[in-house]
């Protein structure tokens, strides 16, 4: 199926705040409310739906958010959803959504990361649209270090965007802390590499998402990546990220998502950095190459895409050229 951009997001439009996975309450409301107010300041119209309780697992019942969900996508007044986070089992609704009438509807920009991945990932590959893999909105205030872009620029043009390593490792202030954070804590510094060394300089189409969430969608008809590339006769660059599962789990996912065709166009595989824990015989790293090393594809580590912020934004369907040659550690996003 043909890729569908939504139009460019611009001051004055609506954007919706929902939750398909976990919900707000506590000190977090207080967090949410003032992204909220961020955004409104900015001059764009703010609607929150009814799906935000965070007395529970999830927001509200799977149908419920999968209605509300459906009802912010396709309403053609909503150019924009973004919930406050992720979460932890999203995956109960992507059956329940409306996906005749969201294939009937013009594309809306789906925003995040974490949980929301099991979203995206399916947004692109069933229908066509474009998502986003970037900030939720619990992180959307906080400033962008030199070298990356915030996603708002992402969402507002066909590019090209241009974002390289931003040699900086950061972390969230708990919202107990400070729940008007603009700024990231810093932690460190880091920067990409290439495996083994050498340089890369390759161009085709952005896939992928959180490990242990689009994991779960390898196989089924919400997560058939290899049916996607090869409707779209492309190669792809794959881009993953471990939350916080053992690098032995994320060793099996990993297998399992090459068994079930994620690599089989792939030009390359962006690897975010993590803190989850290693295995006393297997590093993370160690089991990325364990599943993927006999692809004998370039792989890029520890990019800024995904729970060790800050955050580069990545568009599922956006043409991407990645270059990391010597001190150029580089990538290039177009719409189109």
């Amino acid at each position: 199926m043909p890729l569908r951009f939504p139009r460019p997001l611009r001051p004055g439009d609506r954007i919706g705040v929902t939750s398909p996975s976990a919900g707000v309450a506590g000190a977090a409301a207080a967090r949410i409310d003032f992204c909220v107010g961020w955004l409104r300041e900015r001059g764009y119209d703010v609607v929150v739906g009814e799906c935000m309780d965070g007395t529970g697992l999830t927001s509200a019942p799977a149908a419920a958010r999968a209605a509300e969900l459906t009802r912010m996508l396709a309403d053609p007044d909503v150019a924009c959803v973004v919930p406050p986070w992720g979460g932890e089992t999203a995956i109960d609704l992507v059956d329940l959504l409306d996906w005749d009438t969201l294939a009937a509807a013009e594309p809306t920009w789906l925003v995040g990361f974490s949980d929301l991945s099991t979203v995206l990932l399916p947004i692109t590959t069933s229908l066509g649209w474009a998502t986003v893999h970037g900030d939720n909105l619990a992180d959307t205030p906080y400033a962008v270090p030199d070298g990356l872009l915030h996603w708002l620029d992402l969402v507002s043009g066909p590019g090209p965007f241009v974002q390289r390593d931003s040699g900086v490792v950061t972390d969230w202030w708990r919202f107990e802390e400070d729940p008007l954070a603009t700024t990231w804590k810093h932690v460190g510094t880091g920067a990409w590499e290439l495996h083994g060394g050498g340089s890369l300089d390759t161009s085709a189409r952005l896939v992928g998402g959180c490990i242990e969430t689009i994991g779960h969608l390898a196989g089924t008809p919400y997560g058939d990546v290899r049916a996607w590339a090869e409707a779209l006769d492309e190669p792809t660059i794959v881009y993953v990220e471990a939350c916080e599962d053992h690098a032995v789990d994320i060793c099996r996912f990993l297998h399992g998502m090459r068994l079930a065709g994620w690599f089989d166009r792939a030009a390359a595989v962006l690897v975010g950095s993590t803190r989850a824990p290693d295995h006393p015989d297997l590093t993370q790293r160690q089991a990325v190459l364990d599943a993927l090393g006999r692809l004998d594809l370039p792989i890029v580590w520890d990019l800024e895409i995904g729970h060790v912020p800050p955050h580069l934004p990545l568009v599922n369907g956006a043409l991407a050229r990645v270059v990391v040659d010597g001190d150029r550690h580089e990538i290039t996003q177009t719409l189109a």
